[in-house]
């Protein structure tokens, strides 16, 4: 039996590498344009990560520049990190967190999808834009404005309690910002209302993808828009929702920041505070800068883990991934 050629692979290689090389130059102006994007992640996103070893010493603000002090300083491992853990602050915070999050995922989530499945179904063009335009315009809207649009609405002599007495469900006006108990309820709404017009545009954009072919084959066979949502676009439909839930499951502790800072107030402080609003007020407020990049770093570290379960989970039950 002759033996293969020890320089067949190596030939192999060259030419695989060739190819590479020869893709990569007949592609070079879309990786030009690429190039200020990329340039952008790394200097933004990446080259301020040395700065997460502040949660691993005891860092305290000098006149020396920012490098040398980090240097300096005592370097104390875990430290910040147990007694995160450890304090009366982590359940409190964590239970918000999670309390937002998973409320504001329960009513954001399914509320783009059937959005978008609505507007599919409008067959008037100056109400599907109206419509699509109403619903967009919160995503552009300053949590600024947002917020004191809710504070507004939500007051003693607001809108909605207005509206509770006049249909006489209560007799008294419903302190909204008083009572922690309302809080959670507030943000998911506010997040759902702000996200839901934005979000539908992937669903719309998936839902153009589909074949017409099917839903005229499905009219062939008797079956009514009900069921050809349930059969043919609600299916189709199934790899995007798959990969947003990942990614919204990843994010289940990025419960929000500037909609919790603007609304809250002393009176509802332990139900409002989250991982955010909490390192702000450590980190800037108090000048507690290795522990608030500690419990920042803590987040991160819980999110890419959360990230990578539910890949690993949509792969084994869907054979569907981001990665």
């Amino acid at each position: 039996m002759q033996a293969v050629p020890s320089s067949a692979p190596k030939s192999t290689t060259k030419n695989s590498g060739r190819k590479i090389l020869q893709k990569l130059w007949e592609q070079k102006y879309l990786y030009l344009l690429l190039l200020p994007a990329l340039i952008w992640v790394i200097i933004i996103c990446y080259a301020p990560m040395y700065g997460l070893y502040m949660a691993f010493i005891n860092y305290t603000p000098t006149k020396e520049p920012f490098v040398k002090a980090l240097m300096h300083s005592k370097f104390v491992g875990l430290q910040w990190f147990k007694y995160f853990v450890s304090s009366s602050d982590f359940y409190i915070v964590m239970r918000n967190t999670l309390a937002m999050s998973l409320l504001t995922l329960i009513m954001s989530f399914p509320a783009p999808i059937i959005l978008a499945l609505a507007l599919n179904e409008v067959k008037g063009t100056f109400t599907k834009k109206f419509v699509q335009t109403a619903s967009y315009l919160p995503y552009f809207i300053s949590w600024v404005i947002a917020a004191n649009i809710f504070i507004t609405l939500l007051s003693a002599d607001g809108v909605i309690n207005h509206l509770l007495k006049t249909l006489h469900l209560t007799n008294n006006s419903i302190l909204f910002f008083q009572k922690g108990q309302y809080f959670w309820w507030i943000i998911a709404f506010a997040n759902t209302w702000k996200v839901m017009g934005y979000n539908s545009i992937i669903y719309l954009a998936a839902i153009a993808g589909i074949s017409q072919e099917q839903y005229e084959a499905a009219k062939v066979d008797g079956a009514n828009r009900i069921q050809q949502i349930i059969h043919i676009t609600l299916p189709a439909l199934k790899p995007t929702i798959i990969m947003l839930m990942i990614l919204a499951i990843g994010n289940i502790l990025n419960a929000g920041f500037e909609q919790q800072l603007l609304m809250q107030n002393n009176s509802i402080m332990d139900y409002s505070d989250v991982l955010d609003t909490y390192v702000y007020r450590y980190g800037l407020q108090n000048g507690a800068l290795s522990y608030a990049a500690a419990v920042g770093l803590f987040k991160s570290v819980i999110s890419l883990i959360l990230l990578v379960f539910a890949n690993f989970t949509a792969k084994k039950l869907n054979d569907q991934s981001l990665f």
